[in-house]
């Protein structure tokens, strides 16, 4: 009796086929790692209330996370290190005297229905970390934009409040700017090392750019994203950001103030959420420059980082179904 021959076949699987000892869980966890230098600053200027808020998202992310998957019947993920990155990015773009309440509801937000309700992590459409930022200060507008005196803080007196040299220098201008931290380099100096109010994240530009170096240095991120972001805002910045005419504003006070280092290196480089394709990178920064500029020198918030990333990662399908890469040999038929 003869036996059938059984015939080979070919089987394709999903792209990428590159085997690597990469995991989703080691990038996470070394991203986390990468942003310790900027949380150490923060703690170190505000203190213990910096911690708290800090400590307070984390958890309240992990919890969220468990709870709906556990709900849904679907596998715990808490150990791959996707919440607690959320949890920290949130807890670092709060203030350092938000109410305990705030950090809660935002990390549920953020976790429970901006990722887990898309399909869990690689699903969701909009930087979840943003999302619960954005609902943070849409709901509770005065607690998140009270901000106060980093060194007050540190050295245990009563914390005043003050404004962040971006609502100085928007509703006062330059010169009160100038008046608060002295000369230009001395503000220059302090907006480097972090002596200056703000979100926990948002200090010290030193550190979230070792951070950033490290990120480079390990490929977990590339320059497109960040440089194109930064070079936007730095031109729009000089060009247009002056009171006395064209050409006439200082790209250094804007890049080096506010989220916009944070957010360049570390929030619109997301990979779910921002172009896959080298190209459409590249169209994603200057649109998030273009974006953050416009909201800060036109619109009514001091800060537009938040929103500009979140408008872009709007767009983040259309740049890569238009800028997707030719594929090696095609050739276009006629007619099409």
């Amino acid at each position: 009796m003869a036996v059938a021959k059984k015939q080979q076949e070919l089987v394709v699987t999903v792209s990428p086929h590159i085997r690597s000892e990469e995991t989703v869980s080691k990038i996470m966890w070394t991203v986390s790692i990468s942003l310790m230098p900027a949380f150490i600053m923060g703690v170190y200027y505000f203190g213990p209330k910096a911690l708290l808020v800090t400590a307070l998202c984390i958890v309240s992310a992990l919890f969220s996370e468990w709870l709906v998957e556990k709900m849904a019947g679907r596998e715990i993920t808490i150990s791959d290190g996707s919440a607690f990155l959320t949890g920290l990015l949130l807890g670092m773009n709060m203030p350092a005297s938000a109410p305990f309440y705030i950090p809660l509801i935002s990390s549920f937000v953020a976790v429970a229905i901006t990722k887990q309700l898309f399909g869990g992590l690689g699903y969701n459409i909009f930087n979840p970390a943003l999302v619960g930022r954005a609902f943070a200060l849409i709901t509770w507008p005065r607690a998140m934009t009270t901000w106060i005196e980093p060194t007050a803080a540190f050295v245990g007196m009563d914390a005043k409040t003050t404004a962040t040299p971006l609502g100085i220098l928007k509703e006062e201008g330059m010169h009160k700017l100038l008046e608060v931290f002295g000369d230009k380099m001395s503000l220059y100096t302090q907006l480097l090392v972090g002596h200056k109010a703000g979100s926990l994240g948002e200090v010290s530009v030193i550190a979230i750019l070792i951070g950033a170096a490290f990120l480079l240095y390990k490929r977990y991120i590339t320059w497109h994203i960040p440089v194109s972001y930064l070079a936007t805002v730095a031109v729009i910045a000089w060009v247009f950001g002056g009171k006395e005419g064209l050409f006439t504003g200082d790209p250094l006070v804007h890049l080096l103030s506010g989220g916009l280092m944070l957010g360049a290196w570390y929030m619109a480089t997301d990979y779910v959420t921002c172009p896959s394709v080298r190209k459409g990178q590249i169209v994603f920064g200057i649109g998030c420059g273009f974006l953050t500029m416009l909201i800060r020198l036109k619109a009514g918030y001091p800060e537009g980082v938040m929103f500009a990333i979140l408008l872009m990662n709007c767009f983040t399908p259309l740049i890569d179904r238009n800028l997707k890469s030719k594929v090696f040999g095609a050739r276009k038929e006629a007619g099409k």
